[in-house]
């Protein structure tokens, strides 16, 4: 079939026929989508102040019990503007719109500019609008986040900049913008926060409120993070000083003035809504969650966090003559990743600082860092559980133009070759430095990532003390790190929201996973992402679980045993006293708890064993939740096999028949005395004579330096290796003599 030609010139013939038609038909569709898109429902201005009362969003419980309305119609109590201080009044604008009194109600360029930029770039619509675009928003239109609205906000500004005089603008923005929770308007929001008129406000007071609207869950001193309301007040006075409302004396004086909040009531589990409702905003806005009646349900189980926050708030009543002021701790389901009690301080509505948010604040992990450690150099294969380390004095110099690093143990002891189980077990610290050594500050950053410890990025910041918990982590993200070891390799990111229904009954989200509602997870359902091996994870949780391991420094009863469990747990206390922490887990259950103080200050000596302050908090709630519950051990993988390893050196007997088997022999058969360890198949060689010609330093008895040349003579002694560090077994040696690695 013979495809039929173009003809250009019919074709031109056709168009210039209709260029009449064609030059009104395109305005046309131009003037008819703008009007469709923009114009049709476009509200009057005349009803500003008389839109719809929202619908309150309700927390609820994983059982229905509800935690929170996060706003409870429109509390509000319109004031004129007259009666508003000029100080409000002045650090609105500064902070908002400091042109306010200058244009005509847009920013055509800067605004135009970005809402197209977000627009195609698929970003969120945020900032930049002036207080009138923020009273059409806020009062004729939808919180919906897109450009059609934004457009709107364009078109009804100026028109209501043409109704309504300057004054009458801020006023009415005053009275209508959301302050947070039930509190619409200033004079409502004075008496939420203060407790006080408007009228009676302080300049320190005045920049607190001035700074809420913008985002009054990120910004609100009952929120998630109560430390950016100060830095936001902070930023309203810079703003106020920079436009000459106040001199920078008032800003600093202002900055310095304690502020007295009035107590929010009528909230269950606070801390945990308080996080709850940030994700909320993330996602879909401020608007649609303060005033959308969304309906939420959450994971927290309120009955569990009841019981965890009465018993943060009993035990670290018991810490104040060691100077503990503060607890915390997180429940989860490691299999799911839900979080079933979130507590972020003792007492949310104390002050100060009550509802600051440990659990998702930075601090240092202390030694509950160093089983991630410890499972990067499994899973690399370059040690087992056997692996022989030697405890002895160690001084690490590879860091051109820095301090020699001497790392020492808690308890100022040294044990010579420990075993990797033990030396994990009892939470040795130059063990723990030498692992980082073989792993590599690099490896180690990039492998905390991850386990879920994003906040570990640069490993230029750090150095070995990082394997000591040099660096900075949350909560919520060492409880996901740890979940990898109870869900056999897996990691599970903490989840908080089951179920999120809007208004009219449609379903925005819900959350589902194949072990919700089990018992006992099954680890074929187990979803998201690995990281180590299963056998590597086995390996970890079993040492953890193994109190025979960690029976040194803790004893044979202490805090970390749950009678009738096996619970896998590691402790973490700071060097310089500010962090204690205890973290342990089941396939079921995981429990992250730690004490300390909210300033940083340090606690007392009491608390450096780790055994003490958060770890009694974490053996009563575990014995809780474990109540009646069947014992469930770490699966064992196939690639997991029991030997026996020689108890000096870890490595296998020089006799023992078979690569890896647990035999009966005795030890005199096998040719060193042994002990049962599990390792991953083909990982443990075969031990041979550690007996040796070396070079002996004469006036000491003890090896000689590498670089030594006199007063030295050849001798035959039991020499340990263990990949950093030489020691001899059968010399003399100096007392306070450090090892030097290079």
């Amino acid at each position: 079939m013979a495809i039929p030609r173009l003809q250009p010139k019919r074709i031109v013939k056709w168009l210039t026929a209709r260029r009449k038609l064609m030059f009104w038909l395109f305005p046309a569709l131009i003037i008819g989508t703008f009007y469709w898109l923009i114009l049709r429902d476009l509200p009057s201005p005349a009803k500003l102040g008389r839109y719809d009362v929202p619908i309150a969003t309700k927390i609820y419980d994983r059982n229905g019990t509800l935690l929170f309305d996060i706003f409870v119609g429109q509390n509000r109590s319109p004031v004129p503007l007259s009666d508003i201080p000029k100080v409000v009044r002045d650090a609105t604008i500064a902070i908002e719109d400091k042109n306010f009194y200058k244009h005509s109600g847009i920013n055509p360029v800067g605004g135009i500019v970005r809402a197209l930029y977000a627009s195609i770039l698929n970003k969120k619509l945020q900032g930049g609008s002036t207080i009138t675009q923020q009273l059409v928003k806020s009062a004729l239109l939808t919180p919906e986040r897109t450009l059609t609205r934004k457009i709107k906000e364009f078109v009804l500004a100026p028109t209501v900049e043409l109704l309504y005089s300057k004054d009458k603008i801020l006023e009415l923005y005053l009275n209508t913008v959301p302050y947070g929770g039930t509190a619409w308007g200033i004079e409502t929001a004075a008496e939420k926060y203060f407790g006080k008129p408007i009228n009676d406000v302080t300049l320190a007071e005045a920049a607190i409120l001035a700074g809420l609207p913008q985002a009054p869950t990120l910004y609100s001193p009952y929120g998630a993070h109560p430390e950016l309301a100060k830095e936001r007040q902070l930023e309203v006075l810079r703003r106020m000083t920079d436009d000459g409302y106040i001199t920078k004396e008032q800003a600093e004086q202002a900055a310095k003035e304690p502020i007295e909040y009035k107590q929010e009531t009528g909230i269950q589990a606070p801390h945990f809504v308080m996080y709850v409702k940030e994700l909320l905003v993330e996602k879909y806005g401020e608007g649609l969650v303060e005033r959308g009646g969304l309906k939420v349900t959450t994971t927290l189980d309120l009955d569990l966090q009841n019981y965890t926050q009465a018993t943060v708030a009993a035990e670290v009543a018991k810490l104040k003559n060691v100077r503990v002021g503060n607890g915390a701790a997180l429940v989860t389901k490691p299999s799911t990743g839900e979080i079933l009690a979130m507590v972020g301080s003792v007492d949310y509505f104390a002050t100060p600082s009550g509802s600051f948010n440990v659990t998702t604040a930075l601090r240092q992990p202390g030694s509950s860092i160093k089983p991630i450690n410890y499972a990067i150099g499994i899973e690399k294969h370059i040690v087992t559980p056997a692996t022989m380390f030697l405890d002895i004095p160690t001084c690490f110099t590879n860091v051109a133009g820095q301090a020699a690093y001497c790392p020492r143990n808690y308890d100022g002891k040294f044990r010579g070759p420990v075993q990797l189980r033990f030396a994990l077990g009892n939470s040795l610290n130059i063990p723990a430095v030498k692992m980082l050594y073989l792993n590599t500050v690099r490896d180690m950053v990039a492998s905390a990532s991850a386990f879920g410890l994003d906040t570990l990025k640069d490993p230029s910041q750090y150095g070995l003390s990082l394997t000591l918990g040099g660096g900075e982590v949350r909560m919520t993200d060492m409880a996901e790190a740890f979940s990898v070891f109870a869900n056999a390799g897996i990691r599970h990111d903490l989840v908080s929201i089951l179920k999120v229904v809007d208004k009219n009954g449609t379903v925005l989200d819900e959350y589902k996973d194949p072990n919700l509602g089990k018992d006992i997870p099954s680890q074929l359902l187990l979803t998201g992402t690995r990281v180590i091996s299963p056998e590597t994870a086995f390996l970890i949780s079993h040492i953890l679980l193994d109190n025979n391991a960690r029976m040194e420094a803790f004893g044979p009863s202490s805090a970390l045993v749950v009678p009738g469990h096996a619970v896998s747990v590691k402790t973490g206390t700071t060097n310089d006293l500010r962090d204690n922490w205890t973290i342990g887990y089941t396939p079921q259950f995981l429990i992250a708890t730690w004490v300390g103080n909210n300033d940083n200050s340090p606690m007392n000596n009491a608390l450096v064993s780790g055994v003490t302050g958060a770890a009694p908090i974490w053996n009563k709630i575990i014995r809780h939740v474990l109540e009646g519950k069947p014992d469930v051990w770490p699966k064992q993988p196939d690639g997991v096999v029991g030997t026996r390893v020689c108890t000096t050196n870890g490595l296998l007997p020089p006799n023992q028949p078979g690569q890896e088997t647990a035999g009966s022999q005795p030890d005199e058969a096998l040719g060193c005395p042994t002990r049962f360890e599990y390792i991953i198949k083909g990982t443990v060689a075969r031990s041979s004579s550690s007996r040796q010609s070396v070079a002996i330093d004469k006036a000491t008895g003890d090896l000689a330096a590498p670089d030594q040349t006199e007063n030295i003579e050849m001798q035959d002694h039991d020499i340990a290796w263990d990949g950093i560090t030489r020691w001899c077994l059968d010399c003399t040696h100096p007392e306070g003599k450090s090892v030097i690695v290079k």
